[in-house]
């Protein structure tokens, strides 16, 4: 069957037939082959491959990776500890598109700055494909830079070694001194001015994959991996333990007593699930400390590994805004979403009143998200949740056959036309779905589609193809005049 998905096509999840289909009908709207066989690529990728940028506070790391992205992003100031919140950009080189992170954090505390480092390293090399370590030519190597070597070593990812701050001829042999390291070529650049950093990227596409390796979905069969994700002490170790029968995590009234993802084995409805229970995410990642910081950057790899991410939210308490970063933070990332209401035991009917109404206001985004009442304390609704676990991976694999999508979309444009703009009126001319997990669209057309006009159009794919707990993904390429390549 051409309709399957195939995660080694180079077509996204287009089998052959349908992928020679698809660039006839390209062809006869007067669209490039190669333009469309790239924006069927970046719509079908899946989650693209991810570069960190680490070292030591002040080396250069955020003017490095503005650079890269090519636009000033990150916050530059000459001091340490500019960088706090671990912040993710897409960007480009040669082609190829890869996730760039800035990685910071790193303050003084108790633990002192070696541990701090190493902390943030750890975390940054865990979740990256390839790792650049920026090291400042003029100090050279230090003791922290060779503890983040022992990380590096240990950990076996592809490593680029950036000798930063070199401006001139002068500053060759502060970058070959280190060599010492043992990482191989140390890449002299001025991150500042430019200098070298095209030498650097091409050694860096080398290091990356040219997709990340799958972390969730193992084998056929294989446990699905569900991260249960929360403010602290909505109960997500209370819930843990409910579904397991029995106490697997400790369980404490103090907020914050969960510390590292706990993957456990449980099995529900005759079906092995590996559940992982996450710190809670406070307030701010910047305005945490120490231990804390941490434990929120550890529940977001947790998250990069599932394929569901379960909300818990305390039903007993208003909707907070930090519930609501905690839920985008889920859906940027690309995974299913359950949300389930903890405590429900608690509430009285005004409470309950009130509840229904801030989801409606502040919850309508994920209107879509399948949602359960549950209290993790008396067991009450339980039996809901896997249902609404299978019911949101059945979303997020689903795959819609172009033919049928094409159709859909042709009744959509007939029935409810783009609004005239500027004496033009864009059309959808055809579509495809690129890729699923989550479920990632590319739409041709003839010019430019507003955001409304996509939300209209997200929506009318949920009312008719279901997609119930899974983010949609859409990108429209329009189509350039006719004749203007041959």
């Amino acid at each position: 069957m051409n309709d399957q998905i195939n995660s080694g096509d180079e077509h996204g999840a287009l089998g052959d037939a349908e992928y020679a289909e698809f660039m006839e009908l390209a062809a006869q709207e007067g669209f490039d082959p190669e333009e469309v066989e790239g924006a069927i690529g970046e719509a079908g990728h899946g989650p693209l491959p991810v570069l960190a940028v680490v070292g030591r506070p002040n080396v250069g790391k955020s003017t490095l990776v503005n650079r890269i992205i090519g636009r000033r992003e990150a916050v530059v100031e000459d001091k340490p500890g500019v960088t706090r919140d671990r912040v993710t950009y897409e960007a480009e080189w040669a082609g190829r598109r890869f996730k760039i992170v800035d990685t910071g954090g790193w303050e003084q505390d108790v633990l002192g700055i070696d541990a701090s480092v190493a902390a943030q390293a750890e975390y940054a090399i865990e979740a990256a494909d390839a790792v650049v370590f920026v090291v400042d030519s003029t100090v050279g190597a230090t003791d922290t830079d060779e503890a983040v070597v022992r990380l590096l070593r240990k950990a076996g990812k592809p490593v680029v070694l950036c000798a930063n701050k070199v401006d001139g001829l002068s500053g060759e042999a502060d970058a070959a001194s280190l060599w010492s390291l043992g990482l191989g070529q140390p890449h002299p650049v001025s991150s500042l001015h430019g200098r070298g950093t095209g030498d650097m990227l091409d050694a860096v596409l080398e290091a990356l994959p040219e997709a990340p390796a799958q972390t969730f979905g193992q084998a056929m069969g294989g446990p699905r991996r569900i991260a249960l994700i929360g403010r602290p002490n909505v109960g997500k170790s209370s819930l843990l333990n409910r579904v397991a029968n029995e106490d697997r995590v400790v369980v404490n009234e103090i907020a914050g007593t969960t510390r590292d993802p706990v993957d456990e084995l449980i099995e529900l409805g005759g079906i092995t699930w590996k559940f992982i229970d996450t710190a809670g995410i406070r307030r701010r990642v910047h305005l945490q400390e120490g231990a804390d910081y941490y434990a929120s950057l550890r529940t977001a790899a947790a998250v990069e590994k599932a394929e569901v991410a379960v909300v818990l939210i305390d039903a007993s308490e208003s909707i907070s805004v930090q519930d609501q970063r905690i839920i985008t933070m889920a859906v940027e990332a690309g995974r299913a979403l359950v949300i389930a209401y903890n405590k429900w035991d608690t509430l009285d009917e005004e409470r309950r009143y009130y509840l229904e109404r801030e989801i409606e206001t502040e919850l309508a985004q994920v209107a879509w998200a399948p949602r359960v009442n549950v209290s993790a304390q008396t067991g009450r609704h339980m039996e809901k949740l896997v249902p609404a676990i299978e019911t949101a991976l059945a979303g997020w694999e689903t795959r819609i056959p172009t033919g049928r999508l094409n159709a859909f979309l042709g009744e959509i444009v007939a029935s409810h036309p783009h609004p005239v703009r500027g004496g033009k009126q864009p059309r959808i001319l055809f579509g495809t779905q690129a890729g699923a997990k989550p479920p990632r669209f590319v739409l041709f057309a003839s010019g430019f589609l507003e955001a409304g006009y996509r939300r209209f159009i997200e929506r009318r794919l949920r009312e008719e193809f279901g997609f119930e707990g899974t983010p949609i993904h859409i990108s429209v390429r329009v189509r350039e005049k006719r004749g203007r390549k041959k």
